[in-house]
């Protein structure tokens, strides 16, 4: 069994009738973009963070063999200077791999399988994976901030819900959702939508929606 079958064997692809699951999801997700932002003074973008855990819930779109698939679960965050780990989650809460990050290497673990390392995490992850997963690029988008394609500096505007940018690599990285931070008249981002045309899985699309800002 390969590393692709792998992972979808613990996301089932969504056949015609799960697709209700997901939609049930992404209905969800989209709900929260209409939640007003706390305060509507509040405009000011939460200071970045190079040590923060996160935890939350993701949706992904992406072909494979010509063929539309739908994963869903959750995940934890975290990050430290020099280190970022993330482990994905299916529905049930079972693991579906671990990711972890330091320099000049990166080690991806999927549950029954002998760990993945490589230099560039990026290429591990869709490799192992079957579909891209921007791991790198996340350290910043996760806080509203990064890097657009002319490779000028990018923060978005809290309570702005267009706001938007595209990366080098063809990343357009979305915010349409806020939240309150804790460090007073503050927001962070609660929903973040990832979208590329990609030659491995077609158009691909990853929702995040962030439930838990904690101590790292």
């Amino acid at each position: 069994m390969n590393a692709v079958a792998s992972m979808t064997g613990r996301w089932r692809p969504l056949a015609a009738a799960g697709y209700l699951t997901l939609a049930a999801l992404l209905a969800g997700c989209a709900g929260l973009s209409q939640q007003a932002a706390p305060g509507a003074a509040v405009q000011t973008l939460s200071p970045y963070q190079e040590s923060i855990a996160i935890d939350g819930r993701i949706s992904v779109q992406y072909a494979q063999n010509d063929q539309p698939q739908s994963l869903h679960g959750s995940f934890n965050w975290s990050q430290a200077p020099g280190r970022t780990g993330l482990e994905l989650l299916s529905p049930l809460g079972q693991t579906v791999a671990t990711i972890d990050v330091r320099p000049g290497v990166a080690t991806l673990v999927q549950s029954g399988r002998a760990p993945q390392i490589a230099p560039d995490i990026d290429q591990l992850a869709a490799r192992a994976l079957g579909w891209p997963l921007p791991v790198s690029g996340m350290r910043h988008w996760l806080q509203g901030r990064g890097v657009d394609r002319a490779g000028k500096p990018f923060q978005a505007v809290p309570g702005d819900d267009n706001a938007s940018f595209v990366t080098a690599d063809g990343w357009r990285v979305a915010y349409p959702t806020w939240q309150a931070a804790t460090d007073g008249d503050r927001l962070r981002p609660r929903r973040i939508d990832l979208t590329r045309n990609t030659e491995q899985a077609g158009p691909v699309s990853i929702r995040i929606v962030i439930d838990h800002w904690n101590q790292p």
